[in-house]
Protein backbone atom coordinates (compact mmCIF):
# COMPACT_ATOMS: atom_id res chain seq x y z
CA UNK A 1 0.00 0.00 0.00
CA UNK A 2 2.98 2.19 0.98
CA UNK A 3 4.63 1.90 -2.33
CA UNK A 4 1.74 2.46 -4.53
CA UNK A 5 0.67 5.64 -2.60
CA UNK A 6 3.98 6.40 -3.12
CA UNK A 7 4.05 5.54 -7.00
CA UNK A 8 0.73 7.60 -6.74
CA UNK A 9 2.79 10.80 -5.60
CA UNK A 10 5.12 10.85 -8.05
CA UNK A 11 3.15 10.45 -11.15
CA UNK A 12 1.47 13.75 -9.52
CA UNK A 13 4.49 15.49 -8.54
CA UNK A 14 5.76 14.38 -12.46
CA UNK A 15 2.45 15.70 -13.60
CA UNK A 16 2.29 19.01 -11.84
CA UNK A 17 5.58 20.10 -12.68
CA UNK A 18 5.87 18.92 -16.47
CA UNK A 19 2.39 20.52 -17.23
CA UNK A 20 2.72 23.17 -14.36
CA UNK A 21 6.15 24.28 -16.15
CA UNK A 22 4.47 24.24 -19.69
CA UNK A 23 1.44 26.46 -18.19
CA UNK A 24 3.72 28.88 -16.91
CA UNK A 25 5.76 29.43 -20.05
CA UNK A 26 2.95 30.16 -21.82
CA UNK A 27 1.26 32.70 -19.96
CA UNK A 28 3.86 33.61 -17.54
CA UNK A 29 7.39 34.10 -19.47
CA UNK A 30 6.07 37.18 -21.40
CA UNK A 31 5.63 39.34 -18.31
CA UNK A 32 9.50 38.24 -17.30
CA UNK A 33 10.10 41.63 -19.10
CA UNK A 34 12.60 42.09 -21.93
CA UNK A 35 15.45 44.61 -23.14
CA UNK A 36 14.75 45.92 -26.61
CA UNK A 37 17.52 48.23 -26.68
CA UNK A 38 20.30 47.82 -29.96
CA UNK A 39 22.49 50.24 -28.59
CA UNK A 40 26.20 48.91 -28.91
CA UNK A 41 29.24 49.62 -26.34
CA UNK A 42 31.97 49.76 -28.58
CA UNK A 43 35.02 52.18 -26.59
CA UNK A 44 32.70 51.57 -23.41
CA UNK A 45 34.55 49.92 -20.31
CA UNK A 46 32.38 47.67 -18.31
CA UNK A 47 33.02 46.17 -14.83
CA UNK A 48 31.14 43.38 -13.45
CA UNK A 49 31.67 41.67 -10.10
CA UNK A 50 30.47 38.06 -9.52
CA UNK A 51 30.76 37.61 -12.86
CA UNK A 52 31.90 33.92 -13.24
CA UNK A 53 28.65 33.15 -12.13
CA UNK A 54 24.69 33.09 -13.51
CA UNK A 55 23.53 36.69 -13.88
CA UNK A 56 27.08 37.96 -13.89
CA UNK A 57 28.61 35.78 -16.23
CA UNK A 58 25.47 36.20 -18.38
CA UNK A 59 25.67 39.73 -18.76
CA UNK A 60 29.54 39.62 -19.29
CA UNK A 61 28.53 37.40 -22.37
CA UNK A 62 25.90 40.06 -23.12
CA UNK A 63 27.82 43.04 -23.00
CA UNK A 64 30.80 41.84 -24.60
CA UNK A 65 28.42 41.00 -27.70
CA UNK A 66 27.82 44.54 -28.12
CA UNK A 67 31.63 45.45 -28.19
CA UNK A 68 32.29 46.74 -24.50
CA UNK A 69 35.67 46.15 -23.15
CA UNK A 70 34.77 43.88 -20.26
CA UNK A 71 35.93 43.56 -16.52
CA UNK A 72 35.27 40.11 -15.15
CA UNK A 73 35.94 40.81 -11.01
CA UNK A 74 36.23 37.28 -9.13
CA UNK A 75 38.12 35.40 -6.53
CA UNK A 76 39.14 32.77 -8.55
CA UNK A 77 41.23 33.76 -11.38
CA UNK A 78 41.31 29.85 -12.74
CA UNK A 79 37.60 30.11 -12.86
CA UNK A 80 37.63 33.51 -14.52
CA UNK A 81 40.22 32.47 -17.01
CA UNK A 82 37.85 30.03 -18.56
CA UNK A 83 34.91 31.99 -18.09
CA UNK A 84 36.73 35.22 -19.90
CA UNK A 85 37.93 32.48 -22.89
CA UNK A 86 34.64 31.35 -23.72
CA UNK A 87 33.31 34.60 -23.94
CA UNK A 88 35.87 35.50 -26.38
CA UNK A 89 35.13 32.74 -27.86
CA UNK A 90 31.73 33.08 -28.50
CA UNK A 91 31.71 36.45 -28.66
CA UNK A 92 34.95 37.16 -31.33
CA UNK A 93 35.68 40.47 -28.73
CA UNK A 94 38.94 40.00 -27.65
CA UNK A 95 38.72 43.18 -24.76
CA UNK A 96 37.68 40.85 -22.07
CA UNK A 97 39.87 40.71 -18.85
CA UNK A 98 40.09 39.27 -15.35
CA UNK A 99 40.95 41.15 -12.10
CA UNK A 100 41.58 39.51 -8.32
CA UNK A 101 38.65 41.12 -6.21
CA UNK A 102 37.32 39.99 -2.99
CA UNK A 103 34.49 42.04 -2.56
CA UNK A 104 33.82 41.21 0.49
CA UNK A 105 37.32 41.84 1.62
CA UNK A 106 38.10 45.68 1.93
CA UNK A 107 41.91 45.48 2.06
CA UNK A 108 41.13 43.37 -1.33
CA UNK A 109 38.77 46.34 -2.71
CA UNK A 110 41.64 48.57 -2.09
CA UNK A 111 44.11 46.92 -3.28
CA UNK A 112 41.96 46.51 -6.80
CA UNK A 113 41.13 50.22 -7.14
CA UNK A 114 44.86 51.28 -6.65
CA UNK A 115 45.44 48.90 -9.20
CA UNK A 116 42.37 49.56 -11.48
CA UNK A 117 43.26 53.67 -11.02
CA UNK A 118 46.96 54.04 -11.52
CA UNK A 119 46.34 52.44 -15.41
CA UNK A 120 44.66 55.78 -15.87
CA UNK A 121 41.27 53.19 -17.36
CA UNK A 122 38.05 54.74 -18.05
CA UNK A 123 34.78 53.32 -16.23
CA UNK A 124 31.42 53.51 -17.97
CA UNK A 125 29.16 51.07 -16.70
CA UNK A 126 29.56 49.74 -12.90
CA UNK A 127 27.74 46.24 -11.97
CA UNK A 128 27.35 45.51 -8.63
CA UNK A 129 25.85 41.45 -9.24
CA UNK A 130 28.06 39.60 -6.73
CA UNK A 131 26.05 38.10 -4.31
CA UNK A 132 25.70 35.36 -1.67
CA UNK A 133 23.15 34.58 1.20
CA UNK A 134 23.91 31.85 3.78
CA UNK A 135 22.22 30.15 6.84
CA UNK A 136 25.36 29.89 8.68
CA UNK A 137 27.07 32.41 10.38
CA UNK A 138 30.56 33.62 8.33
CA UNK A 139 32.92 36.18 9.07
CA UNK A 140 35.08 38.62 6.55
CA UNK A 141 38.30 39.29 7.21
CA UNK A 142 37.25 42.60 8.80
CA UNK A 143 35.10 40.44 10.85
CA UNK A 144 31.83 41.61 9.58
CA UNK A 145 28.72 39.14 8.86
CA UNK A 146 29.72 37.48 5.37
CA UNK A 147 26.41 38.35 4.13
CA UNK A 148 26.15 42.03 4.89
CA UNK A 149 29.81 42.37 3.77
CA UNK A 150 29.64 40.80 0.67
CA UNK A 151 26.41 42.43 -0.20
CA UNK A 152 26.26 45.66 0.68
CA UNK A 153 29.81 47.13 2.35
CA UNK A 154 31.97 45.73 -0.32
CA UNK A 155 30.08 47.29 -2.97
CA UNK A 156 29.24 50.13 -1.00
CA UNK A 157 33.44 50.93 -0.75
CA UNK A 158 34.07 49.55 -4.29
CA UNK A 159 31.71 51.85 -5.94
CA UNK A 160 32.74 55.20 -3.93
CA UNK A 161 36.80 54.55 -4.90
CA UNK A 162 35.48 54.07 -8.30
CA UNK A 163 33.54 57.49 -8.19
CA UNK A 164 36.07 59.76 -9.49
CA UNK A 165 36.92 57.89 -12.28
CA UNK A 166 33.74 57.17 -13.58
CA UNK A 167 32.70 60.97 -13.24
CA UNK A 168 35.81 61.39 -15.52
CA UNK A 169 34.16 59.06 -17.81
CA UNK A 170 31.03 60.49 -17.86
CA UNK A 171 28.09 59.29 -18.96
CA UNK A 172 28.60 56.39 -16.37
CA UNK A 173 26.15 54.17 -14.70
CA UNK A 174 26.19 52.72 -11.25
CA UNK A 175 23.62 49.05 -11.49
CA UNK A 176 22.96 47.60 -8.26
CA UNK A 177 22.05 43.89 -7.97
CA UNK A 178 19.06 43.82 -5.56
CA UNK A 179 15.90 41.57 -4.79
CA UNK A 180 12.39 41.71 -3.82
CA UNK A 181 13.72 39.99 -0.82
CA UNK A 182 14.14 43.44 0.59
CA UNK A 183 10.35 43.64 1.47
CA UNK A 184 10.96 41.49 3.89
CA UNK A 185 12.97 43.71 6.22
CA UNK A 186 11.06 45.54 8.09
CA UNK A 187 14.30 47.89 9.88
CA UNK A 188 17.51 48.04 9.88
CA UNK A 189 19.70 46.85 13.25
CA UNK A 190 21.45 50.12 13.35
CA UNK A 191 23.79 49.44 16.46
CA UNK A 192 25.04 46.52 14.60
CA UNK A 193 24.23 46.44 11.17
CA UNK A 194 27.96 45.20 10.71
CA UNK A 195 26.67 41.96 12.46
CA UNK A 196 29.58 42.48 14.85
CA UNK A 197 27.50 40.71 17.51
CA UNK A 198 25.64 38.86 15.45
CA UNK A 199 25.14 35.07 16.56
CA UNK A 200 23.19 33.65 13.25
CA UNK A 201 22.53 34.73 9.74
CA UNK A 202 19.99 33.98 7.32
CA UNK A 203 17.23 35.08 5.53
CA UNK A 204 16.93 37.83 7.74
CA UNK A 205 20.39 39.09 7.17
CA UNK A 206 19.98 38.63 3.23
CA UNK A 207 16.87 40.37 2.76
CA UNK A 208 18.51 43.31 4.97
CA UNK A 209 21.11 43.37 3.06
CA UNK A 210 19.55 43.88 -0.37
CA UNK A 211 17.21 46.66 1.69
CA UNK A 212 20.80 48.16 1.84
CA UNK A 213 21.34 47.84 -1.55
CA UNK A 214 18.02 49.94 -2.48
CA UNK A 215 18.96 52.87 0.26
CA UNK A 216 22.61 52.75 -0.81
CA UNK A 217 21.34 53.16 -4.80
CA UNK A 218 18.77 56.40 -3.78
CA UNK A 219 21.54 58.26 -1.56
CA UNK A 220 24.68 57.57 -4.02
CA UNK A 221 21.89 59.11 -6.44
CA UNK A 222 21.38 62.14 -4.78
CA UNK A 223 25.10 62.88 -4.30
CA UNK A 224 25.80 62.12 -8.06
CA UNK A 225 23.53 64.85 -9.30
CA UNK A 226 24.75 67.08 -12.36
CA UNK A 227 27.26 64.79 -12.33
CA UNK A 228 26.79 62.48 -15.39
CA UNK A 229 26.42 59.50 -13.44
CA UNK A 230 23.78 57.85 -12.49
CA UNK A 231 23.02 54.86 -10.10
CA UNK A 232 19.51 53.06 -9.88
CA UNK A 233 19.09 49.14 -8.13
CA UNK A 234 17.07 45.99 -9.78
CA UNK A 235 15.26 42.90 -8.45
CA UNK A 236 16.27 40.27 -11.62
CA UNK A 237 13.31 37.88 -10.90
CA UNK A 238 13.86 34.55 -8.97
CA UNK A 239 16.53 33.47 -11.21
CA UNK A 240 17.65 29.78 -11.08
CA UNK A 241 21.21 29.87 -10.83
CA UNK A 242 23.94 28.08 -9.01
CA UNK A 243 23.62 30.31 -5.85
CA UNK A 244 20.61 28.18 -4.99
CA UNK A 245 22.62 24.80 -4.65
CA UNK A 246 24.89 26.06 -2.06
CA UNK A 247 22.06 27.02 0.89
CA UNK A 248 23.14 24.59 2.83
CA UNK A 249 19.46 24.03 4.51
CA UNK A 250 17.94 20.60 3.87
CA UNK A 251 14.08 22.01 3.28
CA UNK A 252 15.14 24.55 0.91
CA UNK A 253 17.22 22.07 -1.21
CA UNK A 254 14.17 19.87 -1.18
CA UNK A 255 11.98 21.94 -1.87
CA UNK A 256 12.38 25.59 -2.19
CA UNK A 257 15.15 25.01 -4.99
CA UNK A 258 13.50 22.36 -7.07
CA UNK A 259 10.67 24.69 -7.57
CA UNK A 260 12.95 27.67 -8.67
CA UNK A 261 14.56 25.35 -10.74
CA UNK A 262 10.94 24.36 -12.56
CA UNK A 263 9.39 27.69 -12.37
CA UNK A 264 12.20 30.78 -12.11
CA UNK A 265 13.28 32.79 -14.61
CA UNK A 266 16.62 31.42 -16.60
CA UNK A 267 19.52 33.46 -16.42
CA UNK A 268 19.47 35.18 -19.95
CA UNK A 269 15.97 36.31 -18.74
CA UNK A 270 17.21 37.26 -15.51
CA UNK A 271 19.75 39.94 -17.12
CA UNK A 272 17.34 41.27 -19.65
CA UNK A 273 16.53 44.22 -16.46
CA UNK A 274 20.93 44.33 -15.81
CA UNK A 275 21.22 45.28 -19.32
CA UNK A 276 18.15 47.01 -20.35
CA UNK A 277 19.59 49.47 -17.05
CA UNK A 278 23.25 49.32 -18.91
CA UNK A 279 22.20 50.55 -22.29
CA UNK A 280 18.72 51.52 -22.52
CA UNK A 281 19.10 55.49 -23.84
CA UNK A 282 16.10 56.82 -22.56
CA UNK A 283 17.27 56.17 -19.02
CA UNK A 284 20.45 58.28 -19.48
CA UNK A 285 19.21 60.71 -16.71
CA UNK A 286 17.29 58.31 -14.55
CA UNK A 287 18.70 58.04 -11.72
CA UNK A 288 17.76 56.76 -7.98
CA UNK A 289 15.40 54.51 -9.01
CA UNK A 290 14.48 50.57 -8.78
CA UNK A 291 13.33 48.37 -11.69
CA UNK A 292 11.82 44.88 -12.47
CA UNK A 293 10.87 43.50 -15.79
CA UNK A 294 12.32 46.18 -17.20
CA UNK A 295 9.94 48.99 -16.09
CA UNK A 296 10.62 51.21 -12.36
CA UNK A 297 8.94 49.30 -10.20
CA UNK A 298 7.69 50.09 -6.63
CA UNK A 299 9.82 49.04 -3.36
CA UNK A 300 9.22 48.94 0.03
CA UNK A 301 7.96 51.90 2.24
CA UNK A 302 11.67 51.75 3.99
CA UNK A 303 13.31 51.55 1.03
CA UNK A 304 12.12 54.95 0.34
CA UNK A 305 12.97 56.19 3.46
CA UNK A 306 15.55 59.72 2.41
CA UNK A 307 16.38 59.66 6.54
CA UNK A 308 17.31 55.73 6.28
CA UNK A 309 19.14 56.06 3.37
CA UNK A 310 21.39 59.04 4.60
CA UNK A 311 22.27 57.01 7.83
CA UNK A 312 22.79 54.11 5.92
CA UNK A 313 25.33 56.30 3.94
CA UNK A 314 26.61 57.72 7.29
CA UNK A 315 27.21 54.30 9.28
CA UNK A 316 28.24 52.29 6.45
CA UNK A 317 31.37 55.10 6.05
CA UNK A 318 32.44 54.35 9.25
CA UNK A 319 32.18 51.06 8.95
CA UNK A 320 34.43 50.48 5.93
CA UNK A 321 36.92 53.65 7.16
CA UNK A 322 35.97 55.62 3.88
CA UNK A 323 38.69 58.74 3.73
CA UNK A 324 37.33 62.13 3.79
CA UNK A 325 39.24 62.12 0.31
CA UNK A 326 37.24 59.85 -1.16
CA UNK A 327 34.01 60.04 0.17
CA UNK A 328 31.29 62.00 -1.68
CA UNK A 329 30.20 63.56 1.73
Amino acid sequence: MVLWLLFVCAILVTFVTTFGRKWYDRNCRKTTGRCHCTTQLHGKTVFITGATAGLGRETAYALAARGARVILACRNLNKARKVAEDIVRKTANPNVFIRLLDVADFDSIRRFAKDFLADGSHLHILINNAGIGSQKLWRSPQGLELTMATNHFGPFLLTNLLLDTMKKSAPSRVINVSSIGHTCCKQLPWDDLGGFQATHSGWATYSRSKLCNILFTKQLAERLKDTGVTANSLHPGVVSTEIFGKVDNWLFKSFIAPLVSWFGKTSVEGIQTIIHLALSEELATVSGKYFSDCKESKCSRLARNPEAAKKLWDLSERIVGLSEETSLA
